[in-house]
């Protein structure tokens, strides 16, 4: 085996690995997020062990589809770490998907089809690998719709598939009659050198469906026995377990669990059939051994390892569980970082899941911000210092919300997502920095008053009047907002700006207002400065949320020519908007232009 032989041999693993993953990917992109939605939507069953079976289908089908279970147990492993899933849900999942792992050695056996005839001959995978990359080509060059590049994907990543398979089976055809080749592969019929080899191959190229790949390549010279085969199968799937293991690094503890799982699954697996044929090898010996194997008995090998080993497990998953716990422990983060964990680096190769998790996000941190508005708006009324507490809390909350959400929701791919799920990410993305901006500034009204607190200031009547206008109209303001973000409410996010605006209005006559009071001696400078303090803080609050509501609005309205940036509801809504400033202007305006004549 020369040099020219060698780079023969990693440029058909190279072509075998980057078909396999080709493949994968443009079936992910082809399903869009329903696959991802299958495992989000997995949930257990009120009769006992259908749950079980529903995940276990579930990982065989998904894994089957995309190639991979270290890609399906990472998967797992960050919804597991993000909330998403249970351990006991995710346990059932991991079984199936090392039964899926086998369905490429499946595949691959057809170049065991012999050649008595044309039909015969097309369907061998040397035959039809390069129509598939022509043909996916060909779509890829002259097709512009999106899911016919993804179908041309997939045939393309089936053709270098085979391409490669086809490479490697002529790199080792000459082995075929080469005696220290021959003597090599007898060595490996030592079960613990087999198992090593199997191991390290696969550990290397990170791909048991690779390796399996490389040794049914290897099958077609005739110098691989059940006896060779079987120690390298056992060894191949203990290798697997080293890409979910790295996969798991950084991950809370209900999620190591998971890739703790799937090493148990492979380690029982393994010693099982270890100890079952070679117990019975050397007690009343196994004729077949020493028979030659091709592609599809080691593809018969890889699946029985895996289905036998899962079938056996799966009414175990609950035990399964039990046991990763006592040897990982259970999870007790704090519950404010676990909000943070779910955003997941592992889920960005679930986007659809990505982005919902960057909403739930975001409705905690709305929730936070509404409360520090409550809390906040009462301590000027009825002050506790106790209450800075949770204000703290919760500002430090949506600070990190800010800064952990856009550096997040920046890095999902938006090119498997619907439109109305883009729609979001830009609104998310707008929306952050005037959310965060409104939290600021209710804790400034906390402060301010607790400034008023310790220097006893105190606002005249129609001063209370005025404030507590502005605060229920500020408060309003932020209700609609909240309210059409969460529930996606047309009719509540087109009066924040309205209100907003009127909130304006109102700050422009209570400065005017305060002023003549200052003039007539009704109130002092200190109480000036709060008051003006206050009313700015409450105007610019809904100020925010009026930008805010324009992004709500652009994203419900689907209308990618609105300018929500330099727009105005009043672009989208028509009268509508003057109608419902009018109302605002009764309900608010009103009552503070005539605050004195309430008063008197």
């Amino acid at each position: 085996m020369d040099i020219l032989a060698i780079l023969q041999l990693f440029g058909g693993v190279g072509l075998f690995l980057f078909g396999m993953s080709l493949m994968g990917s443009s079936l992910e992109k082809l399903a869009g997020g329903s696959l991802q939605q299958i495992l989000e939507a997995l949930t257990t069953s009120k009769k006992k062990g259908v749950g079980e079976v529903k995940g276990w289908a579930l990982g065989t089908g998904v894994t089957a589809i995309i190639q991979s279970s270290a890609a399906t147990t990472i998967m797992l492993i960050g919804f597991v770490n993000a909330g998403i899933m249970k351990l006991g849900q995710a346990i059932p999942v991991v079984l199936g998907a090392n039964v899926g792992s086998t369905a490429t050695a499946q595949i691959l056996r057809l170049g065991d089809i012999g050649s008595g005839n044309l039909v015969l001959q097309l369907l061998k995978p040397s035959s039809f690998a390069p129509m598939l990359a022509g043909v996916g080509a060909f779509i890829i060059l002259f097709s512009k719709k999106k899911r016919m590049k993804d179908i041309a994907g997939i045939l393309v990543g089936l053709g270098v598939l085979f391409y490669g398979m086809t490479m490697m089976e002529q790199v080792f055809a000459p082995l075929k009659e080469s005696p220290t080749f021959q003597q090599i592969f007898l060595s490996f019929e030592n079960p613990l050198l087999g198992i090593l080899a199997g191991l390290a191959i696969t550990a290397i190229i990170q791909s048991s469906s690779a390796s399996v790949g490389i040794l049914q390549a290897l099958s077609a010279t005739g110098a691989v026995t059940f006896a060779t085969a079987i120690p390298i199968i056992i060894g191949q799937n203990l290798g697997k377990c080293m890409t979910i293991l790295l996969g798991a690094i950084g991950a809370n503890k209900n999620a190591k669990r998971v890739s703790l799982s799937y090493l148990l699954f492979n380690i029982f697996g393994a010693l099982f059939f270890f100890i079952l044929i070679y117990g019975l090898q050397y007690t009343i010996g196994l004729p077949f051994m020493s028979h030659i194997v091709n592609r599809g008995d080691i593809a018969n090998l890889h699946l029985g390892f895996n289905l036998i080993t899962s079938l056996i497990l799966l009414p175990f998953s609950d035990r399964l569980a039990d046991l990763t716990g006592r040897i990982i422990g259970k999870e007790t983060e704090d519950e404010t970082e676990k909000e943070f964990m779910k955003l997941d680096d592992r889920l960005l190769q679930t986007p659809v899941i990505a982005l919902e998790q960057c909403r739930i996000l975001m409705e905690k941190m709305i929730r936070c911000i509404e409360e520090n508005f409550n809390t906040s708006t009462n301590l000027i009324i009825q002050y506790d210092e106790n209450a800075f507490a949770l204000l703290d809390k919760n500002e430090s909350f949506v600070d990190r919300c800010e800064t952990v959400l856009t550096s997040y929701i920046i890095r999902i791919d938006r090119s498997v997502l619907s439109e109305d799920a883009k729609f979001m990410i830009s609104e998310i993305l707008n929306s952050i920095s005037d959310l965060e901006r409104i939290g600021d500034y209710c804790i400034n009204v906390a402060y301010i008053a607790r400034d008023m607190k310790q220097d006893n200031i105190n606002f005249s009547d129609s001063g209370i009047i005025e404030m507590e206008t502005m605060i229920k109209a500020a408060g309003e303001a932020l209700f609609n907002l909240f309210t059409s973000f969460q529930d996606r409410d047309r009719f509540k996010a087109i009066r924040v700006e309205p209100l907003a605006e009127t909130i304006e209005q109102m700050k422009s006559i209570m400065k005017e207002h305060h002023i003549q009071r200052l003039q007539e001696g009704l109130c002092d400078a200190k109480s000036g400065a709060a008051f003006f303090d206050l009313s700015n803080c409450f105007e610019r609050i809904s100020a925010h949320a009026g930008n805010v509501s324009l992004h709500v609005i652009k994203r419900m309205e689907a209308n990618r020519s609105f300018d929500e940036m330099h727009g105005h509801t009043q672009d989208i809504s028509g009268e509508e908007y003057i109608k419902i400033f009018e109302e605002y202007e009764r309900k608010y305006l009103t009552p503070v232009k005539h605050s004195a004549d309430m008063v008197s």
